[in-house]
């Protein structure tokens, strides 16, 4: 009996915890854009890492983009460690937009301050 209830217990949090997750349609992934800025944070997170770019705009102000990226446990497989990225580097990433026009999108690639091109879903080079 013990084992049961544990097992629906086992059941009932992973079913709240696939709830919980929620769907790319958010993302515009018939458009990529490039976004050039200093990096002002990078988490390394589950169940997907994020990094946000401080832009300058044509006006010489400066505007936030947030970036959603995938999992840890992917992005090792692509070259990424927990300090690829660091506050103030500054960088370019490839993203598919927000459909909202919000700045912020989908990692699809960036290129880091050394020149080494990281890109979704490829080994390192």
């Amino acid at each position: 009996m013990a084992i049961a209830a544990a097992a629906s217990a086992v059941c009932i949090a992973s079913w709240t915890t696939a709830e919980a997750h929620h769907s790319g349609a958010m993302f515009d992934r018939s458009r990529q854009i490039t976004v050039t800025g200093a990096v002002k944070d990078f988490s390394w997170t589950n169940p997907h890492s994020s990094f946000s770019v401080e832009v300058s705009k044509p006006d010489g102000s400066a505007e936030l983009w947030a970036v959603e990226m995938n999992s840890p446990n992917n992005l090792v497989r692509e070259g990424w460690t927990r300090t690829t990225l660091r506050p103030g580097d500054k960088v370019s990433a490839v993203i598919n937009p927000l459909r909202d026009g919000k700045p912020g999108g989908l990692y699809v690639g960036v290129t880091l301050p050394t020149g080494k091109v990281l890109n979704a879903g490829a080994p390192p080079k």
